[in-house]
């Protein structure tokens, strides 16, 4: 069962097609769409793997980023706990960052 297809079906099908393109250009028509198919997958496979580059590169970002975080800290004068140097508030306590 291909597609939800049973023998009967694919059976039409294929009559159809005979009868519409002949037996002389089936074999054109078959490889085609076997180049089309191939065509598809290798475009599949390229943005799968320019996606995967592209991932690469943001985690290599993000960890230069968190490399260089610490020195971005201060802490808290309330509970001590570190905080962004950007943060008006704690995340902790939630006292006001001078």
């Amino acid at each position: 069962m291909i597609l939800g297809m049973g023998a009967p079906e694919l059976l039409v099908i294929l009559l159809v097609t005979l009868v519409i393109f002949g037996p002389k250009n089936l074999p054109k028509l078959g490889s085609a769409l076997g180049q089309t198919v191939k065509s598809v997958r290798e475009g599949m496979e390229e943005s799968d793997v320019a996606a995967a580059e592209k991932v690469k590169s943001e985690v290599s970002e993000a960890s230069t980023e968190a490399q260089t975080a610490p020195s971005q800290k201060k802490s808290c004068p309330k509970c001590g706990a570190e905080v962004d140097a950007d943060a008006a508030f704690c995340s902790h306590c939630g006292a006001k960052i001078d």
